[in-house]
């Protein structure tokens, strides 16, 4: 069973668009681990890489300012 997203707007955004991790991934050019990682807050992303996320996932609204949602 794949890890949960530390934020509840990513998971929800993931399973509505019914994407795996692996296809995530792809459409980012990324590894799947790396996207689990950010994810996951194992690690934490560059703006670049947040906002290419929420555009596959399409996220519009603007993430809050908490640890669930830093970059680098």
């Amino acid at each position: 069973m794949a890890p949960n997203p530390q934020c509840a707007a990513l998971a929800a955004a993931k399973d509505r668009k019914g994407l795996s991790y692996t296809q995530i991934a792809q459409q980012l050019g990324s590894t799947e681990q790396h996207v689990v990682d950010i994810c996951t807050g194992a690690t934490i992303p560059t703006t670049a890489e947040f906002n290419s996320l929420a555009k596959v996932l399409d996220i519009t609204s603007s993430a809050p300012h908490d640890n669930a949602h830093k970059t680098k």
